[in-house]
């Protein structure tokens, strides 16, 4: 299988140039000009992303999050929801790599094979970036009214939440 993956690029690169050696295309012209798009996209997503993580980084050194949910805590220890998976379950539609370092923390704290280690690997998955991927997207194509899609996607984060605590009750609890 390493053999394969070693072998699949460069055999797509080389097939690349042959087909457009046959259609008598300029290939390494084609290639300059989608590299140009390439570097005039980064140009146009990049304040958005810059915007974004200045943002979360500012949220999470503020430790705002623990101290509103702090209220939550006999809820969560009435329904046997560990309390250290809120922070990620609320951050992960804001940015994967705040939810990433929180699950990280979670990991060192618990152990990757602890329940709360799976719900957050659980969470991981059956969830989104959705504000980030609305702010990219729509950021670099000039969209601004989103409609429905920012409830939308909130909902579907929602349910992917919801879905990964019954999964990992489930298989895990």
């Amino acid at each position: 299988m390493n053999m394969i993956s070693k072998i699949i690029i460069p055999l797509f690169v080389f097939f690349i140039i042959f087909y457009g050696a046959k259609r008598k295309i300029n290939v390494y012209d084609s290639f300059l000009v989608g590299a140009k798009e390439g570097l005039i996209m980064v140009f146009h997503i990049a304040p958005t992303i810059i915007a974004m993580v200045f943002a979360v980084n500012i949220f999470l050194d503020s430790k705002f999050l623990e101290g509103a949910l702090s209220f939550l805590k006999p809820l969560f220890e009435l329904s046997q929801i560990p309390i250290d998976i809120l922070p990620m379950a609320i951050l992960r539609p804001i940015s994967g790599t705040a939810s990433l370092a929180i699950m990280n923390e979670i990991f060192i704290a618990f152990g990757p094979d602890s329940f709360i280690g799976r719900l957050s690997s659980t969470l991981q998955g059956c969830t989104d970036t959705t504000i980030y991927v609305l702010a990219l997207y729509f950021g670099s194509i000039k969209v601004t009214k989103t409609r429905y899609a920012l409830p939308v996607g909130l909902f579907a984060d929602l349910m992917g939440i919801i879905a990964a605590f019954i999964i990992t009750f489930i298989f895990f609890g």
